[in-house]
């Protein structure tokens, strides 16, 4: 079997951060399929943006012909990893963790393929193995192989200990053993080779590799691997899926298809080339001819276009980008239908709203009194002018008859109305 160059590819998309041997990692991957392993812990029911980045190198390592291992960290969610955070992180309770983990298990299996070749991803949990051992057995069969020193020298570690008022409580400070036990366990329970993750988890990955030499696991001239992409930070020098409104999440019901969507359609230009090739399949020449177009018409964002197209339906599904297209279509002047209220607050969820008693609808509540009650007008005149001039819409429909009665049938969804003066001044009535 001919091996792909795996690591030219990673080095082009700009996935490469830090390698164990940048010298023949290249050369160790070609030899024959390897299995790769990232580790995804629970902190809560769904993955965000920033899981997105060793998702999608897993699933590159799959299509290049390796067998990628995703791990839920059902046991190490209950502790928390202190790389990349200036404070303790706050514990959750067991029940949560597995909750969690059974909402993170359904996101993974949409970006890796899970059959039964050589090549078909893992899903496993490490509170599976965790939970065989007792503290004593921990503390002799894998602490007594990490030398105190070792620890503090690694970068999660000493930034706590040096920025933080809290400092690192002995909690957190075992996190690291337990991720270098992950790694060896599945070396000598899969044969994983190799360990991925952003480069805040550096420390710990080259600890789970020393680790494995220590306790003498690996055969004569045997080595555990790592590799690291660099962590997903915008040209501003801010996290990259951080909006005003809190994270991007992967779920849904946590951030629509919509919301999803717009995110990368307002994506800055100085952003968007790093990012197609991040996230999505598209090859060298496809990219050029991308942005090339993006650049002849930025005002356009064809670029942008195409990376929430991908990225939303490999997300969300095919169903989820026309969801989200749709909306789009709807918040600039597109007619309103079926659609529910949870799809309408999603969209409009930056309009101003008012909510009215259910009752006031079906009884002389004109056009005129919902575009004053909304604040789409300041008066009756002003909205009876607006009106008169065709500014007038419900659910974007235009409306010219000033004496028009509100009643149910202008409802967009089961409580929610859609009111729109001039071409993007919303506003929304939810009568309850």
């Amino acid at each position: 079997m001919i091996m792909q160059n795996i690591i030219q590819e990673l080095t082009w998309r700009g996935l490469i951060y830090q390698t164990t041997d940048d010298a023949h990692l290249a050369t160790w991957l070609m030899e024959k399929p390897r299995t790769i392993y990232a580790g995804f812990d629970p902190t809560a029911d769904s993955l965000h943006v920033g899981h997105l980045v060793a998702l999608m190198n897993l699933r590159r390592f799959q299509q290049f012909g390796h067998r990628p291992i995703a791990l839920a960290g059902g046991a190490t969610g209950t502790i928390g990893d202190p790389s990349g955070k200036s404070e303790e992180r706050k514990l959750i309770t067991k029940e949560q963790v597995e909750f969690n983990i059974k909402g993170i298990e359904r996101q993974i299996r949409k970006f890796l393929r899970f059959d039964h070749s050589p090549t078909g991803a893992l899903l496993v949990n490490n509170a599976d193995w965790f939970s065989q051992f007792s503290y004593i057995d921990f503390l002799r069969e894998v602490g007594k192989h990490f030398p105190v020193n070792m620890m503090l020298a690694k970068d999660s570690v000493k930034m706590r200990l040096e920025n933080s008022e809290s400092g690192l409580s002995f909690t957190e400070f075992s996190y690291m053993l337990m991720q270098s036990y992950d790694f060896v366990h599945l070396y000598k329970t899969y044969n994983c080779e190799m360990q991925i993750g952003g480069s805040d988890q550096w420390g710990n990955i080259t600890l789970g590799c020393e680790f494995g030499r220590r306790i003498g696991v690996l055969p004569k001239h045997g080595q555990l691997h790592g590799l690291t992409s660099p962590l997903l930070i915008k040209s501003d020098g801010k996290k990259m899926g951080k909006t005003e409104s809190g994270t991007l999440w992967l779920d849904p019901a946590k951030t629509s298809p919509y919301q999803f969507y717009q995110y990368w359609i307002n994506l800055d230009d100085s952003d968007v080339e790093r990012t197609l090739k991040i996230f999505t399949d598209l090859t060298a020449s496809e990219m050029e001819t991308i942005l090339a177009t993006h650049r002849s018409a930025p005002e356009k964002r064809i670029a942008q276009k195409r990376l929430a197209d991908e990225l939303t339906q490999l997300v969300h599904g095919e169903s989820g980008l026309e969801a989200a297209k749709k909306a789009t279509e709807i918040f600039f002047g597109g007619e309103i239908a079926e659609l529910d209220d949870a799809q309408l607050g999603s969209i409009f969820a930056d309009v101003p709203s008012k909510e009215l008693p259910r009752d006031r609808l079906d009884k002389n509540l004109t056009l005129i009194d919902v575009l004053v009650e909304s604040g789409l007008a300041v008066s009756k005149s002003e909205a009876r002018r607006t009106v008169q001039q065709g500014g007038a819409y419900i659910n974007n429909r235009q409306i010219k008859d000033t004496e028009t009665i509100i009643s149910t049938e202008h409802l967009a969804g089961e409580s929610i109305m859609v009111l729109r003066t001039g071409k993007k001044k919303y506003a929304l009535l939810r009568f309850k």
